[in-house]
């Protein structure tokens, strides 16, 4: 592979792992899933990855075993080797739509919801900026699994 293409693996492995680390997850953990999104082969050892990122075992090792929590990849073993590898999950970005924004979402909403119980003044500014994350969040809620279910009517027909 020639160094340009291998700098830009090298970049978008570390602009997903900014990205990740923007959204509350380790930096790390979004370096191992951007690697897994364009190694080549598609299955990948924990030494691999390690070699491919200059990362320690440990570090490896954590960043997979939260990847595997949240439903991105998933561990193979190969018949006659003894060490596991790591793949993308198939349905990884249908299951982070499903898990992660659901999930948050309804956490901004509670949060909302609880906000205004504290703020009693309803002509107050924060009142209404409450009041409006809540209507989102509420708005969000609903259009959301809707949204999901046509994005996975769209994918199946394409496949």
């Amino acid at each position: 592979m020639g160094d340009e293409r291998q700098t830009e693996r090298q970049l978008f492995v570390e602009e997903v792992g900014i990205v990740f680390e923007q959204t509350g997850l380790p930096r790390m953990a979004g370096r191992v899933f951007g690697w897994l999104l364009v190694s080549d082969p598609p299955q990948q050892s924990a030494e691999q990855i390690g070699r491919a990122l200059i990362a320690s075992k440990g570090s490896v090792s954590t960043s997979t075993r939260l990847l595997i929590q949240h439903g991105l990849i998933e561990r193979l073993s190969m018949p006659g080797v003894r060490h596991d590898y790591f793949r993308i999950k198939p349905d990884a970005l249908g299951h982070m739509i499903e898990r992660g924004i659901d999930d948050e979402v309804k956490l901004f909403r509670q949060l909302a919801e609880r906000g205004l119980g504290i703020v009693t003044d309803r002509t107050s500014i924060t009142h209404k900026w409450l009041k409006e994350m809540r209507d989102l969040y509420v708005f969000l809620e609903k259009e959301l699994p809707v949204l999901r279910d046509r994005w996975l009517e769209q994918r199946k027909k394409r496949t």
